[in-house]
């Protein structure tokens, strides 16, 4: 028995959440499906967009990536999942009633009119190695004519369906993290593991949810902390921040000023005071000084986000920005309500229009230009050493790739971006 993780074509409107990682590592109040996934315990291939494997081959040891060695020896897999499924504990239970089913026939799940899951399709390895450099969705199609498997399993379609999650999810995540057993309860409602700390005149709110802070994580004095929180391993929330409501904080952060139903991907830094209210932040990204976004319409209603594939009605009052890895703001930034954020951009000033990837963008002072590559990739090194990574050629690869799959973010801009 194994399970194929697979990327459909979908995943595109994702971005730019999936420009720099593969759709089932996406962060969703602390866990990612990688994880959920993990918690089965069969061995896990995954079928990924072409100019990924490289990073995942290195990045992902315990995921076989197909088109990056020989193929699985063996029967096909039993479970074939589609990256998109959003990583919650709910969704790990209904993987468990797939797999333990009393009549063990073929059969797909589907939600809404998108694949979630096919079990047992029968497919060889050498088959989904055929399509691996082409389109999942031939596969897919072979398989609308397997009985329909009534089984509740949630896709993330768009960017704003990730910080939604986050919402709805984090509670349920968070119990499953303490009924594992690592964490220390250190007073009502917060919890830690061993290695954390936490300073002087700390303010905890566990009414709503637990605090959870994980090892070598450390948070600064006069600093208030509204639970449900994940404070992810090495973590540092620095003093007089205000942490709250639905926030997963992943590895090796840090975090000042206040932060607000969000998730922060691993190695970002938003350390200085200003607002992030219901967002996503990938990796690799720092926030100025003073940089805020709103997350409000001054109508009070709900926000429509405009992707490249056309508007989407979110149906959320509160939401705020989804920003791509490696981007950076100036001091004092503002982020206007609902704005995507390519990868490897740089703002200033008053953000007030969706930002494509790899630009300097500075539309108050009537600029907006293309940002090469290689100023990246040295950047990238740079930022790197500061956390004591080593840059690897993979990494620098993934910098020329993004920057030629986003083209068409820059070609909308016509000649209101300078080259």
């Amino acid at each position: 028995m194994s399970i194929l993780l697979y990327e459909d074509s979908m995943v595109s409107q994702l971005a730019p959440i999936t420009s720099a990682r593969v759709a089932c590592s996406i962060t969703v109040a602390s866990y990612t499906l990688l994880d959920v996934v993990g918690w089965i315990g069969l061995p896990i291939a995954g079928s990924f967009r072409k100019y990924m494997r490289g990073l995942c081959e290195q990045d992902l040891p315990n995921v076989r990536t197909l088109g990056t060695e020989s193929l699985p020896t063996g029967p096909g897999p039993t479970l074939v999942l589609n990256c998109r499924l959003v990583p919650s504990v709910e969704t790990f239970s209904t993987l468990q009633k797939i797999l333990s089913r009393p009549d063990p026939a073929a059969g797909i799940v589907w939600d809404r009119d998108q694949v979630a899951a096919v079990v047992d399709p029968g497919w060889t390895w050498e088959q989904i190695a055929a399509v691996a450099d082409g389109s999942f969705e031939q596969l897919l199609l072979s398989a609308h004519d397997l009985p329909r498997l009534d089984f509740p399993l949630r896709l993330m379609s768009f960017p704003h369906e990730v910080i939604a999650a986050n919402m709805s999810c984090i509670g349920a995540n968070l119990e499953h993290r303490l009924n594992t057993g690592r964490y220390q309860q250190l007073s009502d409602g917060v919890f830690v593991e061993p290695g954390a700390k936490i300073g002087e005149y700390v303010l905890t709110e566990t009414a709503q949810g637990p605090i959870i802070i994980d090892s070598q994580a450390y948070v600064g004095p006069y600093t208030l902390l509204r639970g449900p929180i994940y404070v992810g391993p090495g973590c540092k929330i620095l003093e007089h921040a205000a942490i709250k409501d639905a926030v997963s904080l992943g590895h090796t952060t840090k975090i000042g000023g206040e932060v607000e139903a969000s998730v922060v991907e691993p190695f970002t830094n938003k350390q200085h005071h200003g607002f992030l209210g219901h967002s996503y932040l990938g990796s690799w990204i720092n926030l100025g000084a003073g940089t805020c976004n709103s997350d409000l319409k001054n109508t009070y209603g709900t926000v429509n986000m405009e992707y490249p594939c056309g508007k989407a009605a979110t149906e959320m009052q509160f939401l705020g920005c989804v920003m791509g890895d490696y981007s950076k703001t100036a001091i004092n930034t503002g982020i206007f309500t609902g704005k995507v954020i390519g990868v490897c951009s740089m703002m200033y000033g008053f953000v007030t229009s969706n930002v494509p990837s790899f630009v300097n963008y500075a539309r108050l002072f009537g600029q907006m230009t293309t940002l090469p590559p290689e100023v990246m990739i040295a950047t990238q090194k740079r930022m790197f050493a500061r956390r004591k990574v080593q840059q690897r050629p993979c990494d620098m690869q993934l910098m020329h790739d993004m920057y030629r799959i986003t083209q068409h973010e820059r070609d909308r801009f016509g000649d209101a971006l300078g080259f």
